[in-house]
Formats: structure tokens, sequence, C-alpha cells
């Protein structure tokens, strides 16, 4: 059974090994703390995951943006979704992003938007699966 709730610090090292599936690269441990106090001290972001007979096999990260447009309602930023690889497959994916369109209705976000690496071909199809349309934007992304 999948059940979906936050992350807390307890779950910040297998966090690590799912964020290194997805980005290939290693989190620094202590920065990760003191990354993670931070947000989860804020309510504009929400950090969940999805956990299988207790252990942590998904996570992603919402962040509930204002805006200035029309109603002036907000958005929110999907980030950092990852389900680990021996767990796809299985619905972890669509009940996380289940959770957080659930997490962005409470808060009244007019939508929810990501941007995916153009090459994690599978994740565009799981994305478009889940009602995520490719064609309506363009992402663009620039490190600093």
């Amino acid at each position: 059974m999948i059940e979906i709730h936050s992350i807390t610090d307890v779950d910040l090292p297998r966090l690590a090994i799912l964020l290194e599936q997805l980005s290939e690269e290693k989190s620094d441990p202590v920065k990760m703390i003191e990354s993670y106090r931070r947000i989860a001290g804020d309510d504009g972001y929400i950090l969940l995951g999805a956990f299988v007979d207790g252990a942590l096999a998904g996570s992603l990260m919402g962040i509930v943006c204002h805006d200035l447009v029309g109603e002036c309602r907000p958005f929110m930023v999907i980030e950092n979704v990852i389900v680990a690889e021996e767990c796809r497959g299985k619905g972890i994916g669509k009940t996380l992003i289940e959770a957080i369109e659930k997490e962005g209705r409470k808060r009244n976000c007019s939508y929810t938007m990501f941007v995916s690496g153009i090459k994690r071909i599978g994740a565009h199809a799981f994305y478009e699966s889940a009602g995520y349309a490719p064609d309506m934007v363009r992402g663009f992304k620039k490190y600093l």
C-alpha cells in the first residue's frame, strides 16, 4: 500500500539516494539538512514522500508562487519528481501527482507546472498520462 505524507528529517538519507537517481549528482548532507529546515519552515513549500511498507519510494516538491495576473491566484511549481527505479510502474508517481495537485487545490492554485529534462522520454510519457500537455508552454532553464 502506498502512503503519502510529508518528508521528515529522518527520511533525508533515503531522499538523497532518490535525488541522485534523478540528477546524477550527490547531495551534500550538511547543506541538505540546512535546506530541508528552511523548506520545512516555509508554508509555501510542500515536500511529499510516497512510502511503500514504510520505505521511501518516491518524492516530489511543490512550491506555491503568488501571482499578479487576473484574479491573482497562486500557482504551483512542481520540482524534483522521482520514483525509485525499482518501484516504477506501480502507481507511485500517479499517487504523488494526485497528492500534490490536491495540495494545490487547497491553496487555491490556478494551475501546476514543471519542467522536465528533454532526454527523460519515459518521464514525459508518464506526465502526459497524468494529464499534463507538453505543447502548452515551452520551458527554459538557465543555471546560475
